[in-house]
């Protein structure tokens, strides 16, 4: 059965009528777009704001009466100076200066014994110690977390034991007080699960305060 040709173009203008209506009535319900600063330009949001204005004489952000401001203070700034091969790293504060020598660079390995090159490093902390004119030393030594906690003590004790001594000899007869500790593998400063960190850690550290003047 054949459709009338006129029954067919009837159907299409029905059908193209109703698309445009539906197209129409999509763009009266659409929200509307978010309105654009005249200023707007590439790169900057369409919906962007002027930044919040301050007022000075706000109540709020003025000092009460009878307050008083905390007293000023000098922030504890810290400079770490390290060798290229990480066995020696000076460590500058406003309060202290602390040197920590790698075991490697002072000992043979589980040795208390100082080597050759052990004394010339520590004279060059005794140096920097007259410098500063400390009267107070603080010696401390580390090891790895390798081996029983207990032993650790008592080598990183002796290390430290060692280091003090030559520190006395190059300091001549000097006025100064010493701490002398044996922490064993507490207090690493690395990752004990790697040699590199187990390195670092193994170590003896020198501090004293710094100089007022």
């Amino acid at each position: 059965m054949s459709v009338p040709m006129t029954t067919l173009r009837a159907t299409r203008h029905g059908a193209l009528l109703a698309a445009a209506l539906t197209a129409a009535l999509l763009a009266v319900n659409a929200p509307p777009p978010p309105a654009a600063r005249a200023d707007s330009g590439p790169g900057v949001p369409a919906d962007s704001k002027p930044p919040l204005k301050i007022d000075a004489n706000d109540p709020d952000l003025k000092i009460r009466s009878g307050a008083k401001l905390a007293p000023g203070r000098v922030l504890d700034i810290k400079s770490v100076v390290e060798t290229d091969n990480g066995d020696e790293r000076r460590e500058d504060t406003n309060v202290n200066v602390t040197f920590a020598l790698q075991a490697e660079v002072l000992f043979a390995k589980d040795s208390a014994k100082l080597g050759g090159e052990a004394n010339a490093r520590i004279r060059a902390i005794a140096d920097e110690i007259k410098k500063q004119k400390t009267t107070s030393l603080r010696v401390f030594g580390f090891t790895d977390n390798l081996g029983s906690a207990a032993h650790g003590l008592v080598l990183s004790k002796q290390r430290a034991d060692a280091v003090q001594r030559q520190l006395a000899q190059d300091l001549g007869s000097s006025a100064v007080s010493y701490q002398i500790r044996g922490y064993g593998e507490a207090y690493p400063i690395a990752d004990n699960s790697t040699e590199d960190g187990r390195k670092k850690n193994r170590r003896v550290e020198v501090s004293f305060p710094r100089s007022k003047s």
